[in-house]
């Protein structure tokens, strides 16, 4: 099957580098147009260029911090007023954020909260007004696993990405009448440019590719899942392919989470 977005327009936040540079690119490959949101310009213009070698569909950079509320008006204004409506969002910020309860700061939760879900929060209240009124729209939260099944020592990202996964769950409900579509991907172990800094800081006794195979051994399927995996799968739920899922919560991690 033959999954197309021709004439769709998405903002995908964290659009850099990993699962989100993937997406941006899956989505532009399969026709749409579409908005890369991150903090740092020269990563960002970096990856917009390579996409844009591959697509003739229009490819935006938009540099924001999208934790700030400011950053989030402005980077939907941006990305509306270069590309249109906009059919499509994803929000995909966030790095992952963990300690022992007792180390973790006021600021700590704060900075987290914002970046995971205030970000998701002010971009859907900026979106959905426009995909309501039109009929038609999709939203991908991308979470991780530990939303289903936090870990011990897991905050405050699984805190953050389990309040990722209720306001899914109770904006589904409220915009599937206006055919307005909203699901999250929860991330397992996928090959990104997190798991490669947390290689190097380790200090790369083996290479990228052992590391990969060691993590590997724990998951059901027996390998560490690629980002252009995980990215056609957020391809699938922004079609129309996908058109009569809603509410959904998928797991993209080789079976390794114990909640489906």
């Amino acid at each position: 099957m033959e999954v197309r977005l021709d004439g769709r327009n998405a903002i995908i936040t964290g659009g850099s580098l990993g699962i989100g540079f993937a997406m941006a690119s899956r989505f532009a490959q399969s026709g749409a147009n579409v908005a890369i949101v991150a903090r740092r310009r020269d990563m960002l213009d970096r990856a917009a260029a390579a996409i844009r070698k591959k697509v003739a569909t229009e490819v935006v950079a938009i540099a924001g911090d999208v934790s700030r509320a400011d950053d989030c008006t402005r980077v939907f204004e941006t990305a509306k007023s270069a590309l249109g409506r906009i059919d499509i969002l994803v929000n995909n910020a966030g790095t992952s954020q963990r300690a022992p309860f007792e180390q973790i700061t006021d600021d700590d939760w704060r900075a987290d909260l914002d970046l995971k879900l205030f970000a998701a929060i002010r971009l859907c209240r900026l979106v959905l007004p426009e995909m309501r009124s039109r009929r038609w729209g999709r939203v991908i939260n991308i979470l991780n696993t530990g939303a289903k099944a936090p870990p011990a020592e897991g905050a405050p990202t699984a805190v953050s990405r389990a309040a990722g996964l209720a306001l899914t769950k109770t904006l589904a409900g409220e915009y599937a009448p206006y055919n307005v579509l909203i699901n999250s991907l929860h991330v397992g172990r996928i090959e990104s440019d997190q798991w490669e800094r947390r290689h190097a800081k380790q200090g790369g006794g083996n290479s990228l590719a052992l590391f990969y195979a060691e993590m590997g051994k724990i998951i059901p399927l027996g390998r560490v899942g690629k980002a252009e995996e995980f990215a056609n799968m957020a391809c699938f739920l922004a079609s129309d392919a996908g058109s009569y899922v809603t509410g959904t919560a998928i797991n993209v991690d080789g079976g390794l989470c114990p909640v489906p």
